[in-house]
């Protein structure tokens, strides 16, 4: 059985992307072109830009989801390209929690079942994982619908259920990919408060969003992409 929580490495970088490069046609422009950037431990990171600017991308490269064309990618102190498929699965399971912006839920599974789904996997005892489930569910305000399955929740329970789902392995790093694109305007919010809060508490967050305001409200710095280039960095004044 493999030790859990998995160990989560610690320096000063959490994230190294250098001279990364990715096309997905030999002939086609490029998605990311050259972009180079660093999140460090504890940091909260906001990447912008408009649709097709390359952000779910760069997200997806970091996540070890996809591979670059050029270029190298280190997250908790892992060089992605030298891990297989298979070990990038077990990586992405032990280091990393994904917030997708259309959730990503098992429908057949409940709240509790989805939320548990990544410990087991990982290999955890079932009484860590009841432990740690039960956590999460006070935590994100979802206790009572424990038993609920996808269906019969609002988007921002889902989101709320999709946001303990990726935190239950304890991750190095938190990715979200439009967390508040699926949701209105006060779910949504509410859903930025719980990030706001997850990143007060040191969680190492990369957050993609089209939305200058919650990239305000949420993290310490922004980077805007431009055609797969990065066209500023700034830090964010709250």
């Amino acid at each position: 059985m493999a030790a859990w929580p998995p160990t989560v490495h610690t320096m000063t970088d959490a994230v190294r992307v250098t001279a990364v490069s990715k096309r997905y046609e030999a002939t086609g422009p490029a998605a990311l072109d050259h972009v180079t950037m660093r999140v460090e431990a504890g940091e909260a990171v906001a990447v912008t830009g408009p649709s097709g600017s390359g952000k779910s991308t760069l997200l997806n490269l970091i996540a070890g989801l996809d591979r670059p064309s050029a270029g190298e990618v280190e997250v908790a102190g892992v060089h992605l390209g030298r891990l297989s498929e298979a070990g990038l699965a077990r990586f992405r399971r032990d280091q990393v929690g994904v917030v997708f912006q259309f959730f990503n839920l098992l429908d057949d599974l409940t709240t509790r079942d989805n939320i548990a789904l990544p410990a087991q996997l990982a290999g955890a005892r079932p009484g860590v994982v009841r432990a740690r489930t039960d956590e999460l569910l006070d935590r994100l305000g979802i206790a009572g619908h424990a038993n609920a399955y996808p269906a019969r929740l609002s988007g921002g329970e889902r989101q709320r259920v999709a946001i303990a789902r990726a935190l239950v392995n304890r991750p190095a790093l938190l990715l979200a990919d439009e967390p508040t694109g699926a949701v209105d305007g006060r779910t949504g919010a509410a859903v930025a408060q719980i990030l706001r809060r997850l990143a007060g508490d040191g969680q190492t967050l990369v957050l993609v969003t089209h939305d200058a305001a919650l990239a305000q409200s949420c993290t310490d710095r922004e980077i805007a992409l431009v055609d797969g280039r990065i066209a500023r960095l700034e830090e964010v004044s709250r």
